[in-house]
């Protein structure tokens, strides 16, 4: 049973009573004094990296662009796309790279859950509990493994609070509305007094089915919804630390619980819970030969049913996932500065039940890594090194419940010893110029159903089949970036290329396997040679002010190619070439901004895959800034695809995108409340 009922009407109640006198007395009082804030970054370098994270969402940003998922509340930035399965299964995908190429991070630690290994598991994290999202790629992405040869997705909150905090603070937010009617709310509260802090949050969400403009397929038949794709989540967390001028250390637990809808099966249920302790801390000395200390330690215990429509359950998913980190920033030497560190990560999985795709197994990985930057006058140069020691185990049929059918063989053991390098530089051609280079060799060891899977996917309507022999997955990748910045405008532009040596992909064999009367096509993990290469513009320009108005305007255009070469046909699953255009206006406390993205028609796909239509999508926000006293909030108004246009996702996998098209016309509004 739930530990928390967490009723979103109360809080719609409590903002009521909030909101008129908030926009009564707006402007009434002078801004009050806030507190200094310390930027978390999982850049072990913070705020000193010579190449930021490439992208950041946070404050008003990030609440407008908050969705039901983490994939869809990054869907839209430049190389960043999407792997959906439906509303409720979102992951993000970063220049054509998805799975467990793409590293999640919660606060730079592990986030364990079963994701990445079907396209129907959904992420445990409520974007409304988040602080600030950044997407990681180059020397810093690399030193949290091979499994960031995508780039690193980095969710940060303050649930170990790492500053003092008198008094109380926090912020309400509710948001109702949207193609799938939400009904969504949530509460985080910061507070403590001397050298304890604290802080508590707890959320809600209940979505019906996502409504979208009609369509028609051979399953499904017509509909202007997605079938089976309501869903109801809550969280909640508590943390608390001791602070003190050097540094702090803390403790949280947090609890995440959602039940939704698979749609690509329609009398199917998943009913997931996460709960994670997490302990953290941070030291700083002024002299000496290590000046800054961190380390983390969480455990976290994920678990999930599929649950037919009878309600008996299919198969339950369980992982177990212990993640230690330890980083120490060393005294300048010279020029340079950076971190050593250390990560150990240990993680056990079973899937039971009939639809059991792969054996219970067993993970561990030990690594050390160093990044090392300096300046030179206008140039920089940043190195990276991760060296990895991975151990993969089955049990192979012991304790499956399929001893009367066994299939996934004697026990087996693989080990590996994966290594990723990065180099980096930038040189800044005159003011406002900058010109960046990276290249960088990275290794991924095999995941656990890479190599033992053996069994129907429901998900994807394929009999998969791991291979124990398979090698390291190894890329060679090179980028080139130019960036131009002054005032309120800049420029940007990227250009990329990835080669692996040995990409490990999914392919069809043109075998069948019989599975309870169906027939279903063998897929099988294998090492191929394969290339992706790629671009991103963006831009943005201020206009001249209109009746008042500030007005700005931003241009984006990215693209990404894959070619799989040992079998001469495109990588599956790619986004299109995008663009987006976007005219932002501001008046006092008004905010106004219209929202034009277009994709291009995919039709580089696999032999077994269909093209995808392009589509264009109008959306449009409005919002508010309202203050009272100490209170200030932002109210927010946003319609998207308004002309109700039918557009397919590209990044989808075949067996779900007809069934799920994206969302249709809707409107939803909300109101956050900071204090």
């Amino acid at each position: 049973m739930p530990i928390l009922n967490f009723r979103p009407g109360l809080l719609a109640l409590a903002l009521a009573a909030i909101y008129p006198h908030a926009a009564s007395a707006q402007g009434a009082a002078a801004d009050k004094e806030r507190l200094s804030t310390v930027v978390v970054t999982g850049n072990p370098l913070g705020s000193q990296e010579l190449a930021p994270a490439n992208h950041v969402l946070s404050g008003d940003a990030l609440v407008l662009s908050r969705g039901a998922s983490l994939g869809e509340s990054l869907e839209g930035l430049s190389g960043v796309a999407s792997t959906y399965f439906g509303p409720n299964s979102n992951r993000p995908s970063i220049r054509g790279l998805d799975g467990d190429r793409v590293r999640m991070l919660n606060n730079s630690g592990a986030s364990v859950d079963a994701s990445s290994l079907s396209f129907d598991h959904a992420v445990p994290v409520d974007p409304l509990v988040i602080d600030r999202i950044e997407v990681l790629r180059g020397a810093a992405a690399l030193l949290y493994g091979g499994n960031a040869i995508g780039g690193v997705v980095n969710t940060l909150d303050n649930r170990i609070p790492r500053l003092a905090q008198p008094g109380l603070g926090g912020a309400a937010e509710l948001r109702l509305g949207g193609a799938a009617r939400e009904r969504n709310a949530a509460l985080v509260l910061d507070g403590g007094a001397d050298s304890l802090a604290w802080h508590a949050d707890v959320s809600g969400r209940r979505a019906g089915d996502l409504s979208v403009p009609r369509f028609g397929n051979a399953e499904a038949g017509w509909s202007d919804h997605v079938r089976n794709s309501a869903s109801d989540s809550h969280s909640a967390a508590l943390g608390a630390s001791w602070v003190q001028p050097q540094g702090y250390a803390g403790l949280a637990l947090d609890d995440y619980r959602q039940d939704y809808g698979v749609t690509v099966e329609p009398d199917v249920t998943v009913r997931m819970q996460r709960q994670r302790i997490a302990s953290a801390g941070e030291w700083r000395v002024a002299d000496g030969p290590l000046r800054k200390l961190q380390w983390q330690l969480s455990r976290s215990r994920y678990e999930h049913q599929e649950v037919e429509g009878d309600g008996a359950v299919g198969t339950t998913f369980k992982s177990r996932g212990t993640d230690a980190r330890v980083e120490a920033a060393h005294a300048p030497l010279g020029a340079w500065h950076g971190v050593l560190g250390l990560q150990a990560e240990r993680s056990d999985f079973s899937a039971l039940g009939e639809e059991a795709l792969v054996p219970a197994t067993h993970t561990a990985a030990d690594a050390a890594f160093v990044l090392e930057q300096a300046k030179f006058g206008a140039a920089g140069i940043a190195l990276g090194l991760r060296a990895e020691r991975v151990r993969v185990a089955s049990d192979g049929d012991a304790d499956t419940g399929a001893a009367a059918e066994p299939r996934f063989g004697a026990a087996a053991t693989r080990r590996f010893r994966p290594h990723s390098f990065s180099l980096s530089g930038s040189l800044e051609l005159r003011p406002g110029w900058t010109l960046s280079a990276n290249l960088n060799r990275s290794q991924r060891a095999p995941m656990y159903y890479e190599l033992f899977a053996n069994g129907q996917h429901v998900a994807t309507g394929a009999f998969e089949r791991g291979d124990s022999a398979l090698a390291l997955e190894s890329a060679n990748a090179g980028e080139l970036g130019l960036r131009w910045a002054e005032g309120a405008n800049s420029f940007s532009a990227q250009l990329y290329e990835t080669r692996f040596g040995n990409y490990l992909a999914l392919a069809a064999t043109g075998a069948s396997e019989e599975v309870g009367g169906q027939v279903l096509p063998v897929y099988q993990y294998q090492g191929v040679r394969a290339r992706l290469r790629g671009f991103e513009l963006e831009f943005k320009h201020a206009l001249p002010a209109l009746a008042a108005w500030q007005l700005g305007l931003a241009a984006q255009l990215d693209a990404v190619r894959g070619e799989d070469l040992s079998h001469g046909q495109p990588l599956p699953r790619l986004a299109p070439l995008r663009a987006g255009l976007a005219l932002d206006a501001l008046r006092g406390p008004w905010s106004l901004k219209l929202d034009w993205r277009l994709a291009a028609r995919q039709s580089r796909v696999p032999a077994l895959d269909q093209p995808t239509a392009g589509y264009g999508l109008l959306r449009l926000s409005l919002a508010r800034q309202l203050r009272y006293g100490d209170l200030d909030a932002l109210w927010y108004l946003k319609l998207d695809n308004l002309g109700d246009k039918l557009a397919y996702s590209a990044s989808s996998i075949a067996t779900i995108r007809a069934l799920a098209p994206l969302p249709g016309r809707s409107i939803h509004t909300g109101l956050q409340v900071r204090f």
